[in-house]
């Protein structure tokens, strides 16, 4: 593909002890459509969490100098759009990062969706861990009952892939209400495989992702839920907790993917910060005490997830998950309903 820039920056979430800059949310790899020298791409992962992948033009995440752009960035020659194309609901596009390139991503696939170019997926073809906020999600199983997990905004699968690799016995049943995404997932991010390797473990449907069910409720809830680069509205509304709460079985808990400061909207006004800030005062209303928060950014440029439910034993939480996911056990700190100044 012919462009008009030399790299893109991508700064995101990563474990903890890692070289690389922790930082992940559901963000652009680029801001203004409008310019051309923006792949212009959205949403990792209605979802997620990386960091903006922005062209060395972009002066607000690295300098204009090209040295800064080869440290941070993945030189365009090693990046290859697959496919783009516009759907009902989205702006897609699938980019493969070649495994020459000096960088996280290397030898991975992206799904971006929408204006900003934010993550919504990512896939790895030898390797089941992300290096994101996605592998969080993949420590929920220890700590909820037998029975289904929910995941609300399934993207291409990555949260999918993770929870039925690292856990035989887990059955996932996904919602994602865009079936063009879906099909981009089978056919660009091994879904279709997925779905063959585990029949009876692995439902994928196509709808809005709040009215999803299953006979007896769901064990576990993972939510990761972005439109148009932006936690849906309807997440800073108290009642839609009230009503996920209900579908959960005694002791069932909802993972949250909340995102923070990193996460660049299509509207300025949704201020990825002040929006998380909103959806956990929700939260908290409809789990008072009962709310822990994960932060994987720094303070100028974070990124978070939230768990319900009280802090579980920290010592049988590690043993019970890989030990490559361990770290993120610690990370967890009770929300008080309350964000300092």
């Amino acid at each position: 593909m012919k462009t008009l820039f030399s790299s893109f920056t991508l700064s995101l979430q990563f474990p903890p002890n890692t070289p690389y800059p922790l930082q992940f949310s559901h963000h652009s790899l680029s801001c203004t459509p409008q310019n051309p020298n923006f792949l212009s791409p959205k949403p990792l992962f209605s979802r997620p969490i990386p960091k903006p992948l922005s062209t060395k033009s972009d002066q607000t995440h690295h300098s204009s100098s090209p040295s800064s752009t080869q440290d941070d960035g993945i030189p365009i020659d090693y990046v290859k759009t697959l496919v783009k194309f516009k759907s009902r609901y989205n702006y897609i596009r699938v980019l493969e990062v070649s495994r020459k390139a000096d960088h996280p991503f290397r030898g991975s696939r992206l799904l971006l969706l929408d204006g900003p170019g934010n993550i919504h997926s990512i896939n790895f073809l030898f390797r089941t861990l992300t290096d994101t906020y996605f592998d969080v999600f993949g420590t929920l199983t220890p700590i909820i009952p037998p029975g289904p997990i929910g995941v609300l905004g399934f993207g291409a699968g990555s949260a999918a892939k993770i929870l039925l690799e690292l856990y035989p016995q887990g059955v996932v049943h996904g919602w994602e209400i865009d079936p063009a995404v879906i099909d981009v997932g089978r056919e660009f991010f091994g879904l279709s495989k997925l779905e063959r390797q585990y029949p009876d473990r692995l439902f994928v449907y196509i709808g809005d992702a709040l009215k999803a069910s299953v006979r007896n409720g769901f064990s576990g809830i993972l939510v990761d839920l972005f439109s148009e680069g932006s936690l849906i509205p309807e997440l800073q509304d108290p009642l839609t907790w009230e009503k996920l709460k209900k579908k959960l079985r005694e002791g069932g808990r909802i993972m949250v993917n909340v995102g923070g400061s990193c996460v660049e909207a299509e509207d300025s006004r949704r201020d990825g910060k002040l929006v998380m800030e909103e959806t956990l005062k929700a939260m908290y209303e409809v789990f008072p005490d009962q709310l822990l928060v994960l932060n994987l950014g720094t303070r100028k440029d974070d990124s978070s997830l939230a768990l319900t439910g009280d802090l579980p034993n920290l010592v049988a939480w590690k043993k019970a998950m890989p030990k490559s996911l361990r770290g993120y056990v610690d990370m967890w700190t009770p929300f008080g309903g309350k964000f300092n100044a």
